[in-house]
């Protein structure tokens, strides 16, 4: 029996967030091709050092992206829509980015309305959460006439980067179906499942070449093996793997992750594949079934460490279970339950977490470290890392028994939570008529989803603050004079509802968890988000609560500078807990509740200082939702239940805004109906407005606030742009229902792109108010 430690895939965006910098200054000017290639080069390198030190054995190339591994495959099998082809070679960064962007706008208001017009201006493809997780890939453009060649031989070029580097490498690339079932077709009632016979002859050829290149085995990941899958879909695989084992001399090693396969075990198993990797992690209870059902000839790779969350792993628990099936079979690998993509890279950069919250982590240097060390003691006995297992036992047993994870005051709270606590106390037809004679908006009311530029000074001054190089009073005085500015320029061109712009916020969920008991935060714990945009998930270690107001002031201050109205902005429980990395040591319904508790204290004394208008956003609601459907219903309960918690204390005439970004509504449309906001705005530019269908197939009796800028692109929408996507609204949902906003948060945008889009958004909403009247 042999035990092998392999890796499915690692952080490419480097310890201090070298990638970052290198594609912003390429995107700047400030730096050429040369010199981003020589950056990603120089990452890959030591990536690949670091895994070896570790004592991988297997370690993986080509699970590094400029930007994102999906919109690589797309590239590499020629998916290239016909609008960005004339920007340069299918191979081309100007190509590459331009799907992943878009381009920058040359046109003016006159322009084509459909973006398109002088200086080669081209929307960015649709974008949207890579299954269940916080990161954001593109989605695949496919079309009925779609061919497909080998564009781009990147994998085969990373391989042999790793080989001339010491390093036999296992490349990694997206598997077909899943690369399919992830795309997206503008014709209606088009499948693109039925281009498979045309997409498998390049990948037979990559495979081919990279056997040539000296490739053994290859990971081919097919996380769509863990969905609710047809049974074409299930056909479609056996059709694929049936051809592709047809490639002499190399060894498929199928990847599956984020949950179990289920109904799709047997369709797994019966696929000429040389190896298969299963989630252990999230789906421990599929083992029994897996070594019941494989062949004896399939290597079983074992996703035994949590690629998703940062807590050290039970290693005596992890033998105590694994030990006894190492028998079974004459070798395993082991490995991270999926890529490790989605984990911060080094615990060892972080300097002012407390030691003891320290002591309980595991980043992914850390986890192959785990992962070496599980290696070494199922192949040759607890022995030969005893002192390893004792310290790794203290450590778990100090967290389960220490007094930081545990607050009964904030336990018996939430035990004390009855139905009247999730309701409002009238309905909204009754609501809305006090909001409209307390408000007196105009049809199609204009506002922003919160935040405002953060520009260099504003990062500046914070970092100075942070650094005690500038005295609180300073910081906060430079605050408000952005805040003022801010408030001021909305009030000039037109704005109805206004933002304070959130200058003193460094993340939406990260400024309410330095705020909140129970969190802790990171310094280096950044994580890709999606192309070079990374995020520093807080650390839920232990029970919430709020001690003391947090907005309260911001917002006092913000509404005191004008008469129009001020929102209340905040965060909402699901999108904190989502966008965490949350305690697995008790159900997350629980530590939702918790903060849904802290958050309604925050919107009831927000209403008690005078706001009249409300938003708590939960942008990541639909990110949580289990990839299996017969789970939906009881995330959504507790999900929706843990909103309105926060939301139903107030009065009939408080408006209560929510924001979700990203989500296709249509399947839990009920759902968002029962959160019963008052306002809900909704990403629908990229989409062209094709997610309001949901809402109007469901009658949505609410108001809606359908974004008609994408600011995730650096393009300046027109003016007749957005007017066109709200007379389109307008035909879907009555005029007095509509709210006019931008997609999402314009904190990653820069004032020069804004404040010509925000005008353009005025101008269409009064443009468009005269159209629909």
């Amino acid at each position: 029996m042999s035990v092998t430690a392999a890796n499915l895939g690692f952080p490419r965006i480097g310890p201090r967030r070298e990638l970052k910098t290198a594609v912003e200054a390429y995107w700047a000017g400030k730096t050429d091709e040369a010199q981003l290639f020589d950056t990603a080069r120089r990452l890959r390198a030591a990536t690949w050092d670091r895994q070896k030190a570790a004592g991988i054995a297997v370690i993986p190339s080509n699970d590094f992206s400029l930007y994102d591994q999906v919109l690589d495959t797309s590239v590499m099998v020629g998916a290239i829509p016909e609008i960005y082809r004339g920007l340069g070679a299918p191979d081309s960064l100007a190509v590459y980015f331009a799907m992943a962007r878009g381009t920058r706008t040359d046109a003016d208001n006159a322009g084509c309305a459909h973006g398109h017009g002088k200086g080669g201006d081209v929307p960015a493809q649709e974008m949207t959460k890579w299954f269940d997780t916080n990161y954001h890939y593109m989605v695949p453009e496919v079309s009925p006439n779609q061919d497909f060649a080998l564009a781009t031989a990147k994998p085969v070029d990373h391989f042999r980067e790793a080989r001339a580097l010491g390093h036999h490498t296992r490349p990694v690339i997206l598997g077909p179906v899943t690369w399919l079932l992830l795309a997206k077709s503008k014709a209606e009632g088009f499948d693109p499942l039925s281009l498979l016979p045309r997409l498998l002859p390049v990948y037979a050829d990559l495979l081919g070449r990279l056997r040539d290149a000296g490739a053994d085995w290859v990971q081919i990941d097919e996380p769509a093996l863990v969905l609710d899958l047809s049974d074409a879909a299930r056909a479609a695989y056996v059709s694929a793997y049936g051809e592709l084992a047809k490639v002499d001399g190399i060894k498929l090693m199928l990847a599956t992750y984020f949950g179990a396969l289920g109904d799709n075990l047997k369709t797994a198993l019966s696929l000429p594949v040389a190896g298969l990797h299963v989630d252990l992690v999230r789906a421990p209870e599929q083992l029994d079934a897996v070594l019941a059902g494989a062949r004896k000839d399939l290597l079983l790779s074992l996703g035994l460490i949590d690629g998703r969350n940062i807590w050290k792993a039970d290693l005596t628990a992890l033998l105590d279970r694994y030990e006894p099936i190492m028998k079974s079979r004459s070798a395993f690998q082991i490995a991270p339950s999926c890529s490790l993509l989605h984990t911060p890279i080094d615990l060892a950069l972080e300097t002012k977490l407390d030691p003891q919250v320290k002591d309980w982590l595991a980043f992914a240097a850390q986890k192959l470290e785990e992962l070496s060390l599980l290696g070494l003691g199922l192949s040759n006995g607890r022995y030969v890392i005893s002192d390893e297992l004792l310290a790794n036992a203290d450590s778990i047993q100090g967290r389960r028994n220490s007094p930081l994870t545990n607050d009964r005051k904030v336990r018996d709270r939430a035990a004390r939570i009855t139905g009247d606590w999730a309701r409002r106390k009238a309905p909204f037809a009754d609501r809305i008529k006090a909001q409209q004679a307390r408000l007196n908006l105009p049809m199609l009311p204009t506002t922003t989803i919160g935040s405002f530029p953060q520009t260099a000074e504003v990062r500046k001054a914070r970092s100075a603050h942070d650094k005690g190089e500038l005295d609180t009073a300073g910081y906060e005085r430079f605050l408000r004079e952005e805040t003022a500015r801010a408030i001021a320029w909305q009030e000039e061109i037109g704005i109805d509802v206004l933002v304070h712009g959130e200058f003193e916020r460094n993340d939406m969920v990260q400024y309410f968890g330095e705020q909140l008991a129970g969190f802790a935060f990171s310094r280096a714990g950044w994580v890709q988000s999606y192309g070079s945009r990374c995020v520093r998930p807080p650390i839920i270690y232990g029970d919430v609560s709020r001690p003391k107001p947090m907005t309260v002031a911001w917002w006092h201050y913000a509404q005191s500078v004008t008469v129009r109205p001020m929102k209340g902005m905040l965060t909402g429980p699901v999108t904190i807990l989502n966008w965490s990395f949350v305690r697995d040591d008790q159900p997350r319904e629980e530590t939702c509740r918790q903060i849904a508790l802290a958050i309604r204290d925050e919107v009831l004394d927000l209403e008690a200082a005078g706001a009249r208008i409300i938003q708590i956003d939960e942008a990541a609601l639909r990110e949580g939702l289990p990839l299996r459907r017969a789970d939906w219903q009881h995330y959504l309960d507790w999900a929706v239940e843990s909103f309105r918690i926060s939301a139903a204390g107030v009065a009939d005439e408080t408006q209560i805004h929510t924001h979700m970004c990203y989500s296709e509504f249509n399947e839990i449309i009920e759902s968002i109906g029962a959160m019963d906001a008052d306002v809900i705005s909704i990403e629908t530019s990229r989409s062209k407005m094709e997610l309001l269908d949901a809402f109007v197939d469901y009658a949505y009796p609410n108001e809606i606030g359908p974004g008609v800028y994408d600011i995730h692109s650096p393009r300046i929408p027109t003016t007749r742009e957005m007017e066109a996507l709200l007379i389109k609204a307008g035909e879907r949902l009555s005029a007095r229902q509509l709210w006019v906003n931008p997609d999402c948060g314009l904190k990653t945008r820069k004032w020069e792109d804004v404040k010509p889009a925000l005008v353009a958004m005025v101008d269409a909403a009064k443009a468009a108010r005269a159209a629909l009247a």
